[in-house]
């Protein structure tokens, strides 16, 4: 038991041991950032500088992977003068995700910081004389900044040969990618305008609403919305902050939470993604596991050890990789696995060798893939792993205690929660045999 101890945190040691280096890489690439956006701004002064850039530094050292960094740049604009319209199907990209809430902001009439806009390209008629803000238009002329500054830094020697690229800025992209050189290593980063506006905390339709997270976060993370583009002509509301500020709140708590991430992420990594690494399986995907298990894991009975957090958080992602089905945390109703279709198959099979055997993965390749050969679950685990969706009712802390006492990791001493989880599994082996 020692030495099975030993192992997982000499296993996450190396995963910390690295993330020094990598604030110091993006910490550099961020200077050089600034720089070229307060040259923005001085051209432009409608496109502000936010400093604030904790929470992007913060997953860029949690991931191990070389994801992109989204960097979202306000809108000089009181964005609760606007007025929040639903887009016409017309307007709608048809390359869009199903489902996708995608709005117009209307300029009902003009307010502080109102008139630069109507005044400007940036906005579309849309009846009545009222003008809508153009995501297309705001995105090209920031284009056009970006890559004036980037020229004007390199004539004032403020930006150095290579420090910048700009040769991933495309037409049609509802971002802005650049990269930058972080001392050896490059990031990118997607650049996305942002329009702020005030909104009621978000109440979510389940029986709790900060259950294991610190009180208030749920209401100080959703208090305000972020609009970034979807279309030409649309914008959709982003979680990406308000994900990343619930992150922040679980950094919190006691318990090793966010090593159960970080290890799990280089899992990803090195073992569960594609050909080179990539996959169906994304950093954003895992944090979304992680919320869901700081919700239906509140007990600080539950995050004592790190192996014990890790499969909180595995058992998670084995039933949403089996059902196919991964729902955001701030809004349910969206399915984050959609259309990641067969590869979900492939992944399942990996994480559920892990699940049943991580001591043969908890080493590292050094650039080679590590996964070889598959380790199944006993057929009934995976026959509650399968267990039907459609009401929700295998959604809660029972349920998945249930496949944590599978997995031989339940040691929770709460009667009244080994209680449910009893009732259940002897109310399930009577229906399975029945669906069967």
């Amino acid at each position: 038991m020692e030495a099975n101890t030993s192992l997982w945190h000499s296993y996450l040691g190396v995963i910390v041991s690295r993330e020094r280096q990598r604030m110091e890489h993006f910490q550099r690439a961020e200077d050089i950032l600034l720089t070229l956006l307060e040259s923005v701004h001085a051209r432009e002064p409608r496109f502000l500088v936010d400093y604030a850039r904790n929470l992007e530094a913060f997953e860029f050292a949690l991931c191990a992977s070389e994801d992109a960094v989204t960097l979202e740049i306000p809108l000089r604009i009181d964005g609760d003068a606007l007025r929040v319209l639903a887009c016409q199907t017309r307007d709608t990209p048809g390359r869009n995700p199903s489902g996708l809430n995608t709005c117009c902001l209307e300029v009902c009439s003009p307010g502080t910081d109102l008139e630069d806009w109507t005044g400007a390209v940036d906005v579309m008629e849309h009846g009545g004389g009222a003008g809508c803000l153009l995501p297309g238009k705001i995105l090209q002329h920031l284009k056009e900044l970006l890559v004036s500054a980037i020229v004007h830094c390199q004539r004032l020697f403020l930006l150095q040969p290579g420090d910048i690229s700009a040769e991933n800025l495309r037409e049609d992209a509802m971002e802005l990618s650049l990269l930058i050189r972080g001392s050896w290593k490059t990031i990118r980063f997607d650049i996305v305008p942002v329009v702020k506006r005030q909104q009621e905390p978000l109440q979510l339709q389940r029986r709790w609403s900060d259950r294991g997270f610190p009180e208030g976060s749920l209401r100080k993370a959703t208090e305000e919305a972020h609009f970034v583009p979807a279309s030409p002509h649309c914008w959709r509301s982003s979680t990406h902050l308000p994900i990343l500020k619930l992150l922040r709140g679980v950094d919190t708590l006691k318990g090793p939470r966010l090593d159960s991430l970080r290890l799990l992420d280089q899992l990803r990594e090195q073992d569960w993604g594609g050909q080179g690494g990539s996959g169906s399986l994304t950093f954003n995907h895992l944090k979304m596991v992680l919320l869901w298990s700081t919700e239906l894991f509140p007990s600080p009975e539950d995050w004592q050890d790190l192996e014990g957090s890790v499969y909180r958080l595995l058992v998670i992602l084995l039933r949403c990789l089996a059902t196919q089905h991964l729902p955001h945390f701030l809004n349910p109703e969206e399915n984050l696995f959609q259309g990641a279709g067969p590869d979900l198959a492939t992944l399942y099979q990996k994480v559920e060798s892990f699940a049943c055997d991580p001591q043969r993965f908890l080493r590292f390749h050094f650039g080679l893939h590590g996964f070889s050969g598959s380790c199944q679950a006993d057929t009934e685990t995976r026959a509650l792993l399968q267990l039907p969706t459609e009401d929700g009712s295998y959604w809660d802390t029972a349920y998945f205690d249930m496949l944590l006492s599978q997995f031989q990791v339940y040691q929770i001493q709460d009667s009244a929660r080994r209680s449910a989880v009893s009732r259940l599994l002897s109310k399930i082996r009577r229906e399975i045999p029945q669906q069967s």
